[in-house]
């Protein structure tokens, strides 16, 4: 336990529900004030997100499917750490291979973000891929349908200013790497 003054107590854990992607977590929790009250957060494991750059500068994105908003998603490639993986990079490399058939001769980390700390504990990893070639195939989960293709940055930006881009982790990683370009300018 934390000796800050605005820490919880956990007095008990346990999962309510679970499946392959994730679980969801309950606990009985003491406030600050002493109320004790039940505190429900979904559980994941660490994710990458990877902005990919081909050797002429374009940047490899995929339209995926999301059910729960009904629509195709546009957006960095992106998925969990595997147990196998036996680092971030590896997993950042594994994800983008089998998400878009590209591999990179370079990974670099970009950041590290908490996405939604209110309600889950994820993680998620972003990394810079430079020197992408397409020399692999797809090789997507069975709850994925996928369609890599390319596009520029500038033009991605454009979609990420206009509010034509949804996904958060797209939308991060466009701004997070704007924003650490600016800075060695």
């Amino acid at each position: 336990m934390s000796d800050d003054d605005l820490a919880w107590e956990t007095l008990a854990q346990e999962t309510a529900f679970s499946c392959p992607g994730f679980t969801v977590e309950h606990q009985s929790v003491r406030l600050p004030d002493g109320t004790e009250t039940d505190f429900d957060y979904l559980s994941e494991r660490p994710a990458v997100v990877i902005l990919p750059f081909t050797t002429d500068g374009s940047v490899v994105v995929i339209e995926e499917w999301r059910q729960a908003v009904g629509r195709i998603n546009y957006g960095l490639p992106a998925g969990g750490v595997e147990a196998e993986d036996d680092d971030l990079t590896d997993a950042a490399r594994r994800e983008l291979r089998e998400e878009t058939g590209y591999e990179s001769t370079t990974m670099e980390p970009l950041t590290t973000v908490e996405p939604a700390n209110g309600i889950a504990d994820s993680v998620h990893h972003y990394f810079v891929a430079h020197d992408c070639t397409p020399t692999a195939s797809q090789d997507l989960d069975v709850n994925e349908a996928i369609r890599p293709t390319t596009t520029t940055l500038d033009t991605l930006r454009d979609a990420v200013r206009a509010g034509e881009i949804r996904d958060a982790r797209t939308v991060l990683g466009v701004c997070y790497h704007g924003m650490s370009k600016s800075d060695e300018a």
